[in-house]
């Protein structure tokens, strides 16, 4: 007789399970670029390095608040991801709801029925990322894991690019035209909180002088001259009027921090227009020029390049050792890469712990401290002789193969780095996700390049 059993004891056999389910996915992603990816990231060790998580806990009381959906580790993760999909923050959400690959790379589960809703949650990890971000310890951690992969430790290449922020191209006639608005809208603020009679200005006369001008395909020199000198002596009022009502009212806080630092900046502006304009030469160099009222930390790169003589965006000196990109020195301001050859020398030491042999950067770096200070480390360079050029002389093997590669590899990651990695507009608010980006880009490319790599190796040896 069969014995009795209880429904609840029975366990249900359903051909493709929750567990299953999962379980195949999991094997998937292993195989997947992504797995790959992912186990050439050293995810725990940069999320200790960013002060995510506390190597020995200081009390095992446990924290209050909501538990953060995204690990530590998940958050680094996260970061690479948007990188790699090259999606914004909100279609990045859509695709972590819908991407199981995705969410196992985060190291999540989304439910179907309680899907992610709120896309800044997104940007507040970014943030939160980019005011905790110290890029040559993440460097350290990141060359320690990748080491066992790399070849020819003792060859570097360098070169600096610029890597462009979203925003449209500065003129002066634009941007005094936007230091006018901003600082209209303040003084009809406060005219309104102290119950004043607004100043009266020709602020409409130059609004439609100024969409006139904006209309015309072509401006000669005299056009343009006449509004820049309309909107200075515009703006120096309106901002006369707002120290005055600062000044008469001081009690009173007419202005928020926020508005406040606007105002500076657009003193700032205005000052730097005004030397300009008196100077008349177009062409004279303002120092710490201001090009952007809600970026005020971009300065103009001049490039020297034949389709783009200036770009708008960080300088970033880079090295290349075994095609893996490591950020020298990263800045808004502009700086001469020629001076930063002993920088990247000890750079590639610190992270490889192996002495430079070989060297390879443009005619920039070829300066004659650079040649007494490789010369005297015993470092091979790609620097070409100086003085004229022998009949018979036969070029070094070493040099020519050196400048081969620094035209090629190193050129060929920024452009591998910009086109596929997000890199080419940098869509950012403040400096410090900026630089967190260009960060993360760059890094990505890295384990890519790495992962792809490690594919064509098992392949061969299968």
């Amino acid at each position: 007789m069969a014995k009795v059993r209880n429904l609840s004891d029975i366990q249900q056999e359903i051909a493709f399970t929750e567990f299953d389910f999962y379980q195949r996915y999991e094997e998937s992603f292993k195989t997947s670029e992504l797995g790959r990816i992912k186990s050439l990231l050293p995810l725990r060790e940069m999320a200790i390095s960013f002060g995510l998580v506390e190597e020995k806990p200081k009390s095992l009381r446990v924290k209050r608040g909501r538990k953060s959906f995204f690990t530590p580790e998940g958050k680094v993760a996260l970061a690479f991801l948007k990188m790699y999909t090259g999606l914004s923050a909100p279609k990045l959400m859509d695709a972590l709801n819908g991407n199981i690959h995705y969410q196992i790379f985060c190291g999540i589960r989304i439910s179907p029925e309680n899907q992610l809703t709120n896309y800044k949650l997104i940007d507040s990890i970014l943030v939160e990322l980019s005011k905790k971000l110290k890029i040559q310890e993440q460097q350290k951690v990141l060359a320690d894991a990748w080491k066992p992969y790399m070849k020819n430790l003792d060859t570097v290449y360098t070169d600096a690019s610029c890597y462009e922020s979203l925003m449209r191209f500065p003129t002066d006639v634009k941007l005094l035209w936007e230091c006018v608005e901003r600082a209209y809208k303040m003084m009809c603020g406060i005219s309104s909180q102290l119950g004043e009679h607004r100043m009266r200005t020709k602020y409409n006369d130059i609004d439609k002088a100024n969409l006139a001008y904006r209309k015309q395909r072509k401006h000669t020199h005299k056009q343009t001259r006449k509004m820049i000198m309309r909107l200075l002596a515009l703006l120096g009022k309106i901002l006369g009027e707002i120290r005055r009502q600062m000044r008469v009212h001081p009690d009173e806080e007419l202005l928020n921090s926020k508005q406040l630092d606007m105002l500076e900046t657009v003193t700032r502006v205005y000052r730097q227009q005004k030397n300009h304009f008196k100077s008349g030469d177009s062409r004279e160099s303002i120092p710490n020029r201001i090009v952007s009222l809600s970026k005020p930390y971009i300065r103009p790169i001049v490039r020297g390049k034949e389709t783009k003589t200036v770009e708008f965006g960080a300088k970033c000196n880079n090295i290349l050792i075994d095609g893996i990109s490591f950020i020298e020195k990263l800045a808004f301001k502009a700086f001469n890469e020629g001076t930063r050859l002993k920088n990247c020398v000890s750079l590639s030491k610190k992270l490889t712990g192996v002495d430079v042999k070989k060297i390879g950067g443009d005619q920039g770096y070829s300066g004659n401290d650079n040649r007494t200070f490789c010369k005297e480390n015993g470092i091979e360079t790609s620097f070409t002789q100086k003085g004229r050029t022998g009949k018979n002389e036969v070029k070094n093997a070493t040099k020519r193969e050196l400048a081969r590669v620094r035209a090629t590899a190193m050129e060929g990651s920024f452009g591998t780095q910009k086109e596929h990695y997000g890199l080419r507009k940098i869509a950012a608010r403040i400096k410090s996700t900026e630089f967190m980006l260009i960060f993360f880009g760059i890094h990505t490319a890295n384990v890519v390049n790495l992962a792809r790599r490690e594919s064509v190796q098992v392949a061969l040896a299968a």
